[in-house]
């Protein structure tokens, strides 16, 4: 069995590499909801930022940050094709008509900056504990949709075929800037 350490430094690539596969996802338009197998409308897009690394070959690192709303994503594209990975995203999340926001970093998986949908306060002392309940249900969603996201992920990247079909997708994708 692998040590803490050894399988961390073996298997750290495996969130850049999901977060560039959702950003692959957004952009090439497919239903995040076939994938989630879920009824409920599910849609993401790319927030405000993304942060791309990429390792040049004497152990320097090149990072770029793109930030604002109205923030175009050509260095970003431009990274992908030197080979730069997704490191940290922020995204909006549509489930039917309720939006979150928040950021999710691809070494930790941690997710900050959550903004649920917004909850009718109460003044009321009772129904206090209804509304906290609600609040952390929301938060449940989200983490509910990056789980089984991650899942599909690993499901795709693990079949015999992801060189030939998956990986070559995404090479395509980049290619196509």
């Amino acid at each position: 069995m692998l040590d803490i350490a050894t399988a961390y430094n073996k298997y750290k690539f495996l969130g850049n590499d999901f977060l560039t596969w959702i950003w692959f996802l957004i952009e090439t338009d497919q239903t995040i909801s076939s994938l989630l197998n879920t009824k409920d409308a599910v849609t993401l897009e790319v927030g405000n930022s993304i942060v791309l690394e990429n390792k040049l070959g004497d152990k320097s690192k090149e990072k770029i940050t793109i930030k604002g709303d109205q923030a175009g994503l050509e260095e970003g594209t431009t990274a992908l094709k030197k080979g730069a990975w997704v490191t940290q995203i922020n995204l909006i999340c549509k489930i039917n008509e309720d939006e979150y926001k928040f950021t999710i970093k691809g070494e930790s998986f941690n997710i900050t900056s959550l903004k649920t949908p917004k909850i009718e306060l109460s003044k009321k002392k009772d129904e206090i504990e209804g509304l906290v309940l609600e609040k952390a249900f929301s938060c449940f969603k989200i983490f509910e949709v990056i789980d089984t996201l991650f899942l599909k992920y690993l499901e795709k990247r693990t079949v015999d075929d992801w060189n030939n079909k998956g990986l070559q997708d995404v090479k395509n994708w980049i290619e196509s800037f």
